[in-house]
């Protein structure tokens, strides 16, 4: 029954960085996640799009905040700074919208373990880990007096990224090691804390996926079986947690308020697509160097470019210096950029979903700061901002890249509306706040 002896209603969240609804029904289907897939027999299983770009540094806040980038104001993990080609790194404290945490209030009180995107940690009532892009752990922690509590246990914030990219048997060790931590810390503060609402997020699966998504889909891989092997031993930690959720939460049936959900889809790369490079070829942009090292060597003339992973802005007069595109024309050039990118293939196939213009996709007063062109990649093409590269497509070592509409959401409550029980693709992540304080209560 807990530290303190007694039930009462609680809601469990737990958040597996990028695992798409597609995977998630292959896993539950060939025995790899059988806790995961008793928790889908007994509840709601949906499909889920995602706030664009489709990336954890929008998606969580999406989550977090239940409001689109227009109204929190978090649109990638870089953006130009105001007016200039110069970059910043949005952080938590960028954060325009609250928390469905803060919305509820001291009266429910949080535990929040490895939240991507709320770094620096700041008070919020209760406790709050920050998940990547976390730089020191005593930044990424509140209230300050749980840093001790981590340190002892040797709490990892996330792999070392730099080397497993490359090194996979690291890889997996560390895969191995911080999920350990992440389970250590969700099992001290569900006895040191008395709460109403934990979350917690994993996110090596985003991790493995981008360095070995080959190894996942091809059971021949030389790595299969180790990639396998993680996903059951998440699935075990999840299978302790609700197991023990199930045992002292105060609800009426099994599993009521528990909930889990992916913050974007993932699939194989095909190639990666550079936007600034069909921009420079296609006449939209040019650089004051041959060999360009930022976008800060952006000629006088140029119409647009791309910020990563592959938003594109007009050079508007009066939002950046070398501004050329004015209001009058504006709306033309997106035209073209729409047409042209809507055309483009890569061995006949076409490489381009859909372009969404800025109001299309977004809504609230942070639409100012925008961009104005969304490129969607059709699955398997990887968009990115590269100024460097001169060749439109090209690969690298990551062999899996996110998606905008795959993500999941499994509920154990009454399925949310626009979810249908067979897996509907129109839940968006932005309805997630709502669902989770209805059933915080």
């Amino acid at each position: 029954m807990g530290l303190f002896g007694r039930k009462k209603k609680r809601t469990l969240v737990i958040g597996l960085d990028g695992v798409p609804y597609t995977l998630l029904q292959e896993l539950i289907s060939n025995g790899t996640m059988p806790n995961v897939a008793r928790l889908a027999s007994l509840g709601h299983l949906s499909q889920m799009k995602v706030t664009l770009p489709e990336i954890s540094a929008v998606s969580w806040p999406s989550f977090m905040t239940g409001t689109n980038p227009g109204t929190h104001g978090i649109y990638g993990f870089i953006d130009p700074k105001p007016g200039s080609y110069d970059i910043r790194f949005p952080n938590f404290r960028d954060l325009k919208a609250p928390t469905f945490w803060d919305r509820m209030g001291d009266k429910k009180r949080s535990v929040v373990i490895n939240q991507p995107s709320t770094y620096p940690a700041r008070e919020i009532p209760g406790v709050l880990v920050s998940g990547f892009v976390a730089l020191s752990l005593k930044k990424a922690v509140a209230p300050l007096r749980i840093l001790a509590d981590l340190e002892g246990m040797g709490y990892k914030i996330d792999v070392d990224t730099a080397r497993a990219r490359g090194d996979h048997d690291f890889l997996f060790e560390e895969l191995e090691s911080t999920l350990a931590t992440r389970r250590a810390a969700a099992l001290h503060f569900w006895e040191k804390e008395n709460w109403d609402f934990m979350q917690v997020v994993v996110t090596g699966t985003d991790r493995l996926m981008h360095y070995l998504w080959t190894a996942i889909e091809d059971e021949s891989h030389e790595r299969h079986e180790q990639a396998m092997k993680y996903f059951t031993a998440v699935d075990a930690m999840i299978g302790e947690l609700s197991g023990r959720f199930d045992s002292e939460n105060g609800r009426d049936r099994e599993g009521e308020g528990f909930f889990m959900l992916s913050d974007h889809g993932f699939c194989g790369i095909k190639q990666e697509v550079r936007i600034n490079r069909w921009l420079a070829d296609n006449g939209f942009l040019s650089f004051e160097k041959e060999e360009p090292s930022s976008m800060e060597d952006i000629a006088e003339g140029s119409k647009a470019f791309a910020v990563a992973p592959g938003r594109i802005f007009l050079n508007r007069r009066g939002r950046f210096p070398k501004g050329s595109v004015d209001d009058a024309s504006a709306c033309s050039i997106m035209d073209e950029i729409k047409s042209g990118l809507s055309g483009l293939t890569f061995d006949g196939d076409p490489v381009i979903q859909h372009v969404f213009e800025r109001d299309e996709v977004y809504s609230g007063p942070e639409t100012r700061n925008a961009p104005d062109l969304i490129p969607v990649g059709h699955h398997g093409y990887d968009l990115k901002d590269s100024v460097k590269e001169r060749e439109l497509f090209g690969r690298t070592n990551l062999t899996g890249m996110h998606t905008w509409d795959d993500a999941f959401f499994l509920s154990l409550d009454a399925p949310p509306a626009g979810s249908p029980p067979d897996g509907g693709s129109e839940l968006e992540i932005t309805q997630l706040a709502g669902i989770i304080m209805e059933a915080v209560g």
